[in-house]
């Protein structure tokens, strides 16, 4: 695949910026569950985050905190307001993954970048500027008023850049998040960066699969 697009798209937290959501629950809750247990717990806060995003917009920090009261309910744990908090307030400390900053600043020197991300806007700008690399617009689910993988986040981001489907390679780690949903859209270019959180997506979803950001700049003739 060699593909010049007009932009290209990214999701943010974990195909780019390092996201540590499971590294903060393991240093919470491991005095309070076994180690087999703790792993559980981690698999099913992910779940309930991303049911927590299936329905109408609400502020991010509502969505963390009613999927992590959720997976304590669950687990037997007790649930305190101001642990939600706590992962509300990290996301916008974290950094890149070590492989982001050289090779998207390599991309983006000549190619418009473009960030769709499921964050409110008071948090990703911090990310954004750890990334060390040139943006051309960065679009947040509260602006959408939509968390992927509902169709209107990615209809507003098209809407905005004024393209088509065909004009764009969107870039994600995430296959439920975001490689189902940018398919249904019509963007057939699409990159599976394979951080190692998800599996693999079905091959029906027609997506270049790489390493990490290292492996972008080729396919976009760089």
């Amino acid at each position: 695949m060699t593909f010049r697009p007009k932009y290209i798209t990214f999701d943010c937290y974990g195909t780019l910026t390092y996201f540590r959501m499971h590294e903060l629950a393991y240093d919470m809750y491991a005095g309070q569950l076994p180690a087999e247990r703790l792993h559980q717990f981690v698999k099913d806060f992910s779940a309930y985050r991303l049911d927590e995003v299936m329905g109408d917009w609400k502020p991010y920090d509502q969505v963390l905190k009613s999927a992590l009261q959720r997976t304590c309910k669950r687990h037997g744990v007790t649930y305190r307001e101001e642990d939600g908090q706590k992962y509300y307030d990290a996301v916008p400390t974290w950094g890149p993954h070590a492989d982001v900053p050289h090779a998207l600043t390599r991309v983006g020197n000549k190619i418009p970048l473009v960030i769709l991300s499921n964050a409110m806007n008071e948090q990703i700008h911090s990310n954004v500027r750890k990334l060390e690399a040139p943006f051309h617009k960065v679009y947040t689910a509260e602006d959408a008023r939509a968390y992927k993988p509902r169709l209107q986040a990615f209809e507003y981001m098209l809407d905005q850049l004024g393209c088509s489907p065909d004009d764009i390679l969107h870039v994600s780690s995430s296959p439920r998040y975001d490689h189902m949903s940018a398919n249904d859209m019509g963007i057939r270019n699409k990159v599976f960066v394979n951080r190692g959180h998800e599996p693999t997506p079905n091959a029906f979803y027609s997506f270049v699969e790489i390493r990490d950001i290292n492996g972008l700049p080729a396919l976009v003739g760089l």
